[in-house]
Formats: structure tokens, C-alpha cells, sequence
């Protein structure tokens, strides 16, 4: 979901409503403690140069059950920070502390917001030979094959 998404989700909301992959919903009084502009810029393990860029949630909850994050509070935690960001139309990515910090990517249900897990992956496959899962790590990745 990009940032003009929420945006017009949270124009039809009254109240916000986080659901964890297993269904389970982030408790009614989280924050979202901060929203940032993130840049990374890597290289895969097949030697290409990579960027990505995209805008972060942070939601958390503490013991104070009566905070309630209204839809209007959190477009205007949003536009201050387009504002002091100069943020664009970038995917969103939510984080959240569960067992530790997840990241999550983010979609909509008509009611809610849904927060998907995401999940690591081998960006230069075609430089590692990546193989079907069920065979070892030592035939995936055999010495002088290039791959990481």
C-alpha cells in the first residue's frame, strides 16, 4: 500500500483497526510513534548495486488503555510529516514489536488494515542457481558457484 492509500482509508474511518497475520488485532490504544522516510541502498549477494525506498510506520502500545488514535490524528501525524519529510507517494512498511520487531507490508479489507508478513528472499538468483527447497544447503551452494 503507498501513503495516498491510507490516506484515503482513513478519510472513510472512524476508528483504526490493526490485524496482525494471525488474525489478531493490535491492541486499541497503540501509537504510531513515528513515521519515517527510509532509504537503503545495498548490494545482493550477486553483486548488483540495489536501492529501496520506502515509508515507515512504527505502532506500539503501552499501558495506557484509554489512547485512542482517531483517523483524523493520524492524517494529521501524516501530513506534518509529508510536510517535514517532502515524502512521495512511497510503499509503506509498519513495524511492530511482537517477540521482536516485525516489518510488515500493508493492505486494506474494507475495515481494517491488515499487516502482512513479508518475507526474505535471494535477489540474484540467476547468479546463485537457486534450487528447489528441498535440497540441502551443500548442493544450493557449493563452493565456486558464485552464489553466496
Amino acid at each position: 500500500m503507498k501513503l495516498s492509500e491510507i490516506k484515503n482509508h482513513l478519510n472513510s474511518l472512524n476508528s483504526i483497526q490493526f490485524s496482525l497475520p494471525d488474525g489478531t488485532l493490535v491492541p486499541s490504544h497503540f501509537h504510531v510513534t513515528e513515521i519515517g522516510h527510509i532509504q537503503k541502498q545495498f548490494v545482493d549477494c550477486g553483486g548488483s548495486l540495489r536501492k529501496e525506498e520506502v515509508i515507515n510506520f512504527q505502532l506500539w502500545t503501552s499501558d495506557d488503555y484509554d489512547h485512542r488514535l482517531s483517523s483524523s490524528k493520524l492524517q494529521s501525524i501524516i501530513q506534518m510529516s509529508e510536510e517535514r519529510l517532502a515524502l512521495n507517494d512511497l510503499p509503506i512498511e509498519v513495524e511492530y514489536q511482537g517477540a521482536t520487531i516485525g516489518k510488515y507490508d500493508l493492505e486494506f479489507d474494507g475495515e481494517k488494515f491488515l499487516l502482512i508478513s513479508t518475507q526474505t528472499d535471494c535477489l540474484a538468483q540467476d547468479k546463485c542457481i537457486v534450487t528447489p527447497a528441498v535440497e540441502t544447503a551443500q548442493t544450493q551452494c557449493a563452493p565456486g558457484s558464485g552464489c553466496c
